[in-house]
């Protein structure tokens, strides 16, 4: 641990399980009590005894200095031989310590037992600072380790195997985000090409990207962001918005280009008619999101790093459209074609030919249609409210956590027994890579939680493997066994740090009362209850567990004849039942605990507990026993007691099993616990998920109101009115429908991502139809119809309006995928993205231009 200590961000190390040195004095209570002397003598003095007392200072003529006695043992011979002085006593003033106690150097009680795939250990956790980077932390550990290893300081049987290593999850995500990146800059390059036929044409494109990445990641650095799953997730989602602008801008001078004019000429009047456009798109897109980066909580810390990624990107994206594009554009030429090229270009231009044509026929009834896509927007929103609701998807990291429960009062060797058994079982199960188990207790982080009757088995499962199957096959294998008294719960490892409710799981409800067996009984109806429900398992109570405990209640009036206090009394039943570290001493640079107690053969009963001597403190002193002082009974009791706001409550529990989404366990839960008859003055509710689940929905429905107004804001100030800003804005609402499809097509439920890619597409969904209503009101500034207006801007801008859409789509379309680890929290974000441009591009198509149609000058 030392050595792995001083390692730069490294801020602690603590070593779990294993064998710690201690110094165990096992008095014999007989032998004392025939020198009336009882174990708070002994107590006494080692307490007195191994003491370094400082003497002050000594004052000379011309300097201090400071004293101390010293008399703290040294080595444990000292203890062995320690004066213990007798009163009374004839015939002897003193004893030594060994006449009268067992001194034994050995180890402390062994509590907790770790093994790693059935071979014993010890757990070292290093935990780092809070500012460190946790691949380059975790890479330092691992190189001292092999440093050891080569210098001989680690034995050659020692074996050091890793747990949990958070870096290579954290590894593998930023991996599969950077090649999720790649790939859909690829993809996006590939539609572009499609279209363009021209290599050169194609690579001024993508000179955007390396460009807007390398200015984001300057920005990142000058903000103090780091590398990790949400700004590379940022970058990833980004990659195809970033060409957008570059493609409205170099596909309008190669339109004026084709129209014959110079290649100066045709960069300049491309980039007049439209820097308005691209400029209002890109705040539009800003507009929307920056509002996140203003509010705190889960939300904001989760999603702000995003946001700041791909609005870096973005703004790094219309600098470059509006400077390097037309610069790099206005030197390449309008080249011949092939025959390939020209069929496919014949194609891409018969289509927004053939449409324009049957445009003008559409805007003539295009009252029709408004009431369809209003029908078709309510019923998309209700499905939306039907779909299942999480806060955040579901990560599966391949871990799985058992936990073991048996009767309270097992010993460890009982437990350790039934643990074995279930580890058997666990590793006949396919896609068992290895088994970290914990018993009589668990460690989770630096802390150490101890109890005989539970134990805990951390599964690593292969790659590929689905926990939730796993977990359904292990459990039902477990449940065939059939071990008595033992309760398993087989959960798989979440997102870490993130609690929806103040809970101990994923559903938890909480029974309030003023009385504690009322409130196990209320407890055992309500697991019963929520039984019945689907979705969940590992339903318990937290007053399931009741232990068998000794109640010594002392006779104060009694003991206090006898000069005794209730304290008094209490550290002798301590010490002589369970021991007692009295004191310590230095050896090798390490403390190591001096334990006082009695044998544990003369301890093992409550009727050895009633026999405990314990001397007077008058003169002449009288040997009295436990029993003479206290009355010794069995009582039962809860294994813990839970409050909340000062009241006693039961919390019952259960896990999801992935099934159903949470919204739909919490709700069903709790209407299940609601069925049950409360006594007056006890109440059922919810632990505080419901309430995160609806504030998170009530602040995204509040952001996406406030993105759309902020949109709305930016285009009036923009267009200097307000009738084309409130036609772009209509067209909003109905990305809804595609966004639906989407959801129900991926069976995905509505969580967090989901409405963040809501709100995202407030401001992108207006893009093409911005770029759309530009061109409208260009060609009406230069005389034609509205009706021709609005055909001859749909013809022009059909190709780019495809193009856009369709790179923004293959560029996300990796991440939609959701290939590789950390890809769960971006897939929802990306397939809401797709679906709701993919069915915008359609709406800027069709409905923009009827809406112009409707509500545009004459």
């Amino acid at each position: 641990g030392k050595q792995l200590l001083n390692l730069p961000g490294v801020a602690a190390a603590e070593i779990g399980g294993g064998l710690v040195r201690e110094v165990q004095v096992i008095a014999d209570q007989n032998k004392l009590a025939s020198l009336e002397m009882d174990i708070l003598d002994i107590e006494s003095a080692l307490e007195s005894a191994n003491t370094d007392i400082a003497a002050g200072r000594l004052i000379m003529p011309s300097r201090e200095i400071s004293g101390r006695t010293s008399g703290r043992f040294q080595t444990v011979d000292e203890i062995r031989e320690l004066p213990i002085a007798l009163e009374n006593n004839e015939q002897q003033s003193s004893i030594t310590l060994s006449e009268v106690a067992r001194i034994i150097d050995g180890s402390e009680e062994e509590k907790l037992r770790i093994r790693f795939d059935d071979q014993p250990g010890i757990k070292l956790t290093m935990q780092k600072q809070p500012q460190a980077n946790t691949v380059a932390v975790v890479e330092n550990i691992n190189n001292q380790l092999q440093k050891l290893k080569n210098e001989n300081l680690l034995p050659d049987d020692i074996q050091i195997n890793q747990v949990s290593n958070q870096a290579k999850y954290v590894e593998r995500s930023l991996s599969n985000a950077a090649q999720a990146a790649l790939s859909g800059a690829i993809l996006a390059m590939i539609v572009v090409y499609l279209f363009l036929g021209n290599i050169r044409r194609t690579l001024v494109i993508s000179s955007v990207i390396p460009i807007a990445i390398l200015v984001t990641f300057i920005l990142m650095a000058i903000s103090g962001l780091t590398l990790n799953i949400m700004t590379l997730g940022g970058l990833a989602l980004g990659i195809g918005m970033l060409v957008d602008n570059t493609i409205v801008m170099l596909e309008n001078i190669y339109r004026h280009q084709k129209d014959g004019e110079s290649n100066i000429e045709a960069a300049r009047h491309a980039a007049r008619e439209v820097s308005s456009a691209i400029f209002a798109s890109t705040s539009t897109n800003l507009a929307a999101v920056l509002p996140f980066l203003l509010i705190g909580g889960l939300i904001g810390l989760l999603f702000k790093e995003l946001i700041f990624t791909i609005s870096a990107a973005i703004l790094a994206s219309l600098c470059i459209a509006l400077t390097l594009t037309p610069t790099l554009a206005a030197r390449i030429k309008v080249s011949k074609t092939g025959k390939m090229r020209n069929a496919i270009n014949r194609l891409f231009s018969c289509i927004p030919r053939g449409y324009s044509a049957g445009l003008g026929k559409i805007l003539k009834f295009g009252w029709i249609l408004i009431p369809l896509f209003v029908a078709g927007l309510y019923f998309s929103w209700m499905n939306i409210q039907s779909l299942k609701q999480t806060f955040l998807p579901s990560m599966d990291e391949g871990v799985v956590d058992v936990r073991l429960t048996s009767d309270k009062g097992n010993n460890l060797d009982t437990m350790d027994n039934l643990t074995r058994k279930v580890e058997q079982i666990i590793s006949k199960q396919p896609g068992v890579v290895s088994q970290y188990t914990t018993v009589g207790g668990f460690i989770f982080g630096r802390s150490t939680f101890e109890s005989s009757n539970r134990s805990m088995i951390k599964v690593q499962l292969a790659p590929g493997t689905n926990s939730q199957e796993w977990i359904a096959k292990t459990r039902k294998a477990i449940s065939k066994a059939g071990l008595p008294g033992l309760r398993a719960f087989l959960r798989a490892q979440g997102i870490r740090g993130i609690r929806m409710n103040q809970g101990d799981d994923d559903v938890s409800l909480r029974i309030k009362g003023p009385d504690l067996d009322t409130l196990t009984q209320l407890g055992d109806q309500v697991v019963k209850q929520l039984e019945t429900v689907k979705g969940i398992n590992n339903v318990q109570h937290s007053n399931e567990e009741v232990t068998r405990e000794v109640s010594i209640r002392v006779d104060r009036q009694r003991a206090a004849s006898f000069g005794l206090s209730v304290e008094d009394v209490g550290r002798a039943v301590r010490i002589a039942v369970n021991g007692s570290d009295t004191s310590d001493f230095i050896a090798d640079d390490r403390a190591v605990n001096i334990l006082l107690r009695l044998d544990r053969n003369v301890m093992s009963s409550p009727a050895d507990i009633a026999e405990i001597i314990l001397f007077s403190q008058s003169s002449p002193r009288e040997a009295i026993r436990l029993s003479d002082v206290a009355s010794i009974s069995i009582e039962v009791a809860p294994g813990k007691i839970m409050r909340d706001r000062q009241q006693r409550i039961v919390e019952v529990t259960a896990s999801l099993d992935g099934s159903i989404a949470q919204k739909q366990a919490l709700l069903d839960s709790l209407e299940a616990a609601l069925k049950i008859e409360l006594p007056q003055g006890y109440t059922v509710y919810e632990a505080g998920g419901l309430e995160t689940l609806k504030e998170g929905e009530d602040l995204s429905k509040w952001l996406l109101g406030l993105a759309i107004f902020m949109v709305f804001v930016v285009m009036a100030v923009q267009y200097e009115s307000l009738r084309n800003p409130l036609i772009i804005l209509l067209s909003i609402p109905f990305c809804l429908i595609g966004v639906s499809l989407g959801l129900d097509y991926t069976g995905l439920p509505v969580s967090m991502p989901v409405w963040l890619g809501l709100i995202m597409l407030a401001g992108i969904v207006v893009n093409n139809a911005i770029v759309l209503v530009e061109y409208i009101e260009i060609a009406r500034d230069e005389g034609m119809k509205k009706i021709n207006a609005i055909v001859h801007a749909v013809a022009v801008r059909f190709r780019p309006i495809m193009m856009t859409t369709l790179t923004t789509v293959f560029g996300m379309l990796p991440l939609a995928m959701a290939w590789g680890d950390g890809s769960e929290m971006l897939q929802p974000l990306a397939v809401t993205l797709i679906s709701g441009l993919l069915f915008a591009m359609f709406v800027s198509l069709l409905l923009v231009p009827v809406f112009y149609h409707l509500l545009g000058l004459k």
